[in-house]
């Protein structure tokens, strides 16, 4: 059995560690309240966005759609772009999207597919690079106020890769938030470009029979050769909004069971303490008894 100095070492070592758990909880519910309205706020317009170039495929069906929201006629080449975080402790937030991203990667490479990878968060390079490192391009941080200016150099990014025949096909994966305790596995093609069913639901009571008309000013090629990047900025945007709300809930959480399992192990070992201390004294009593026995 371990000495009183040692389990009340234990006890401070557990108790500091407590403090530090329970201050990164009270900071990430701080964080999590304005990522949370940020991911929010940008949902409306990702939706209204997302509707507009359903309704202009539509539209102009017999014409010829671009190739950066159609795609090549051929899908050989796949980047799968995996938004993760810079940091840990945030339970599992990390480990499912990209179990779900390597499912994704195990599948194209067993159809003989050759799959490209960007990471978007360091968490997430550490852990595919172990399978998949040969086929990392490179990685981007993830922040946690992420700002327009991120998803913009991507989709550069992304749309030079596309241009110079580079890759064929594109799919984003990141977290969706759901509320402070869930989020969920989200991936979006984004090469082809095909909206999330949950963005094209119609927000009236009641649909229009009538299909939409649209004006273009100047034409028609200018607004779709404008529109059709920003929505790649966008959807990353949206993206990398709705990982940043999930990764503070999923860290509240995960703060919040380790400063409760804290507190269950300081229980512990006072228990353990009180008992040491116990026997102690009644070792010492017997020792002081029989000493008088013996005199």
């Amino acid at each position: 059995m371990a000495n009183l100095r040692d389990l009340r070492a234990r006890k401070k070592t557990v108790q500091a560690t407590k403090k530090i758990t329970a201050a990164m909880k009270m900071i990430a519910a701080a964080k999590l309240r304005r990522a949370q309205k940020r991911a929010q706020d940008a949902r409306p317009y990702v939706q209204l966005m997302s509707k507009m170039l359903k309704d202009l495929l539509e539209a102009n069906a017999k014409n010829d759609i671009p190739p950066l929201l159609a795609g090549h006629s051929q899908d050989d080449v796949h980047l799968i772009i995996v938004a993760t975080s810079n940091r840990g402790l945030c339970g599992g937030f990390n480990s499912h999207i990209v179990k779900e991203a390597k499912r994704k990667i195990s599948s194209l490479l067993r159809q003989g597919k050759q799959v490209k990878i960007i990471c978007v968060g360091k968490r997430g390079r550490d852990q595919l690079k172990q399978e998949y490192g040969a086929n990392i391009l490179e990685t981007y941080d993830a922040h946690d106020k992420p700002v327009y200016a991120d998803a913009e150099r991507l989709a550069k990014r992304v749309i030079s890769l596309f241009e110079h025949k580079e890759i064929e096909c594109c799919t984003l994966y990141y977290n969706k938030f759901l509320s402070a305790l869930a989020y969920e596995p989200r991936h979006l093609s984004l090469i082809p470009f095909t909206p999330l069913d949950e963005d094209l639901k119609d927000t009236s009571s009641e649909k229009s029979a009538l299909s939409s008309i649209y004006e273009y000013e100047p034409d028609q090629e200018m607004v779709l050769k404008k529109l059709i990047p920003e929505n790649l900025c966008v959807q990353l945007y949206r993206a990398f909004l709705e990982n940043a709300a999930s990764e503070q809930g999923a860290r509240m959480t995960a703060m919040d069971g380790a400063t409760r399992n804290a507190g269950d192990m300081i229980h512990s070992l006072d228990l353990i303490i009180n008992r040491t201390r116990q026997a102690n004294i009644t070792r010492e009593l017997v020792e002081i008894i029989a000493g008088a026995e013996a005199i």
